[in-house]
């Protein structure tokens, strides 16, 4: 005599109720997943967003804080400095002095849920005191690290 289990309309029952809760399983991964990339794009848009206007108004922690201590920094004059140790003592004088002028369009975003985002951006950089003027292409990486977006590495290309 066959187990219950072993009839083709237990069987069937059971595979359907198997298909059902996967099917459910899956559905519940897939809206947390979208649910967590659409949370992360909002806390890489705040990331993002105080990076920039940090830099702009002079908060040299705020402006560090959002850095990776590995970030490396490619300045349009083709300078190079890496670790937020260099970065810092580079930048240091911007905050200091307060006399530039820092504006930014962006032209292109893009964020890979959870894990990195990039943005270009056309920057302008004025010191009006001395009559300097820089406008560059600025591309920023950023990576999703410890909860939080941290830039990891920018570079600045010369425009005319």
């Amino acid at each position: 005599m066959p187990t219950p289990f072993q009839t083709p309309t237990i069987r069937l029952s059971l595979m359907a109720a198997l298909f059902a809760a996967s099917a459910a399983a899956l559905s519940t991964a897939a809206a947390d997943g979208n649910a967590t990339a659409a949370g992360c794009a909002r806390q890489f848009d705040e990331a993002q967003r105080v990076d920039m206007e940090s830099f702009r108004d002079f908060d040299e922690a705020t402006w560090l804080a959002g850095h990776h201590p590995e970030a490396i920094t490619i300045f349009a004059s083709g300078a190079r400095r890496q670790g937020i140790d260099s970065i810092a003592a580079t930048m240091h004088s911007h905050f200091v002095n307060k006399t530039a002028v820092w504006s930014w369009i962006e032209l292109f975003r893009f964020v890979d849920g959870c894990s990195t985002g990039y943005i270009l951006y056309d920057a302008t950089y004025d010191i009006p005191s001395i009559g300097f003027h820089q406008r560059a292409l600025t591309s920023v990486t950023y990576i999703h690290q410890g909860g939080k977006w941290l830039s990891i590495a920018d570079q600045g290309t010369l425009l005319p």
